[in-house]
């Protein structure tokens, strides 16, 4: 009897030792470098997540170095109109979040995540390498203006300019949607403890984001406009080679998930595969053994929400305020800092705070569920678009007073007004974006994460296409009377788009707010 109760001790000693070894590797079945289930104590969680935090920081520096202040590069160096500017910007803007689209495809389905950021990121360097020249080479960019006479740009400069651009935006499109979701990957979702760690990794995440685009917002924009384009253009270049390089170094780290195949692609090897057995008969054993099996599919849930970058508009707006102290001129791309900052001081504020506090009403671990969330940034989005509107509406009233509408002289309102709306905008970034990336990351099956990532920027190329659609209809329509002019902004009605961008927010929320009760949320 001995024997046997020694025996079951044995049995019991060897299956808590075996317990206890598994505890050890992540269990989410990933893999290390080597193809082998990671250790948990040498692989993934914030031990790998620096680099990632790098990669993301230096790759949005270099974005935002371009975007800040593209919209001045066309106007200034391009000689083109404020509308066909922001028509070209917003455009631009749009397409380097609707090529996300390829890049998921080709991360869920064939590469991984891993080394569909390795080679797009080649792309983005071409791009930025190829923009730098456009700026630096006096054959690839406009000559300057002789008094009122402006050159435009040639056939050959712009299409070495937008060469440049659009290789930009497909690079980012293999970044953008597999960055946040490889780097949530490195926290195990079976381990409780690592996916509370998670949930703070996206807002930490976007914290890096913006580290990225406050440096890009105060010392590029300087540079562009102090010091020439050419430099401009090459700091944001080699940060783009410096988040290559970053990347790389932390591979021995990270955890990898493997490509399950995406659901888009089988999609289509179904129908090519009716197409070509169309004609086929089969026998009645073979249809009632098809009918008869049960077909299981991920039920997937419509999104209705878009956001829109008005970023541009501000700098417009901007640019038609005192700007200046004492002898300095402050450029108006440099107030998007105050956006940033209020980023880098909401986050931690939101995770070390807000979140406990929160978390003691509702039960969850994140403090708000993802929706929740959205629904307070979209809120205060509002509020920022608000304010941007009441200061156009006393610029211009101002340009009338003082007789500054025809000659559209910069009116006396200090561009330091400006600076509630791109703080309440980043407020509403730290709830919606953040919110958002984290809720196509938790509620999409494995198989399907970088492309949901995907189908969530795209929502804000929506946005920046309508904003690009209603400029250029309101110019055709209203003709010289039109709300953003070509040359004289204080001739025009910017105030009735922000007015309008008010409305259509106000709209959106109780939509918002409906679909999102009537979703199950999947609560983590």
């Amino acid at each position: 009897m001995g024997s046997i109760d020694e025996e079951v001790s044995l049995l019991e000693a060897e299956e808590s030792l075996i317990q206890e070894e598994l505890k050890l590797y992540a269990e989410d079945g990933s893999i290390d470098i080597y193809g082998n289930p990671p250790l948990k104590q040498k692989t993934g969680n914030w031990k790998a997540c620096p680099f990632i935090f790098a990669n993301e920081c230096c790759e949005r520096l270099a974005y935002y170095g371009i975007a800040k202040n593209l919209i001045t590069y066309f106007t200034n160096e391009l000689h083109e109109t404020n509308v066909a500017a922001a028509r070209h910007v917003m455009t631009w803007q749009g397409t380097c979040y609707i090529t996300p689209l390829i890049g998921a495809l080709i991360a869920d389905a064939y590469w991984g995540r891993y080394w569909t950021i390795a080679c797009f990121s080649a792309i983005y360097f071409t791009g930025m390498v190829a923009l730098t020249l456009s700026a630096s080479v006096p054959g690839l960019k406009p000559a300057e203006c002789i008094g009122s006479l402006c050159p435009p740009a040639t056939t050959v400069q712009s299409t070495v300019l937008f060469s440049g651009l659009y290789l930009i935006a497909l690079g980012t499109g293999g970044i953008k949607p597999c960055v946040s979701s490889f780097g949530a990957d490195q926290f195990d979702k079976t381990d409780p403890s690592e996916r509370v760690r998670k949930a703070s990794f996206f807002n930490w995440f976007y914290f890096t984001i913006n580290v990225g685009a406050f440096v890009s917002s105060t010392v590029l924009v300087w540079v562009q406009e102090n010091c020439g384009w050419e430099l401009g253009f090459l700091i944001p270049t080699v940060f783009m080679g410096l988040a290559t390089i970053s990347f790389f170094f932390g591979t021995p780290l990270y955890r990898f998930q493997k490509p399950k195949g995406s659901p888009i692609t089988r999609v289509c090897q179904v129908l090519v595969a009716a197409y070509r057995n169309f004609n086929l008969k089969f026998s009645e054993d073979q249809c009632a053994g098809f009918l008869t099996k049960p077909q299981l599919y991920p039920k997937e849930k419509p999104n209705l929400i878009h956001g829109s970058s008005i970023y541009t508009l501000f700098v417009q707006q901007g640019r038609s305020m005192k700007r200046t102290i004492g002898s300095f001129e402050i450029p108006p791309a440099t107030l998007g800092m105050f956006d940033t900052a209020s980023v880098l001081i909401s986050v931690p504020i939101y995770d070390r705070l807000i979140v406990p506090f929160v978390r003691r009403f509702t039960g969850l671990a994140k403090g708000f569920t993802e929706l929740q969330r959205m629904g307070i940034g979209l809120f205060v989005s509002v509020l920022s678009l608000t304010f941007a509107a009441i200061v156009e509406t006393v610029r211009l009233q101002l340009a009338r007073d003082l007789d500054l509408v025809e000659s559209g002289d910069t009116v006396p309102l200090t561009i330091f007004w400006q600076i509630p709306q791109y703080f309440l905008m980043g407020t509403a970034g730290v709830f919606f974006f953040v919110g958002r990336i984290e809720f196509f990351y938790e509620q999409s099956p494995d198989s399907m994460r970088s492309l949901c990532s995907a189908w969530a920027l795209l929502t804000t190329t929506l946005g920046n296409y309508l904003s690009s659609m209603i400029i250029t209809v309101v110019a055709y329509l209203s003709g010289k009377d039109c709300w953003i002019p070509s040359d004289n902004i204080n001739n025009g009605h910017l105030d009735y788009f922000f007015w309008l961008l008010v409305c259509l927010g106000f709209v959106n929320i109780p939509v918002f707010v409906f679909f999102s009760v009537k979703y199950p949320h999947k609560k983590v």
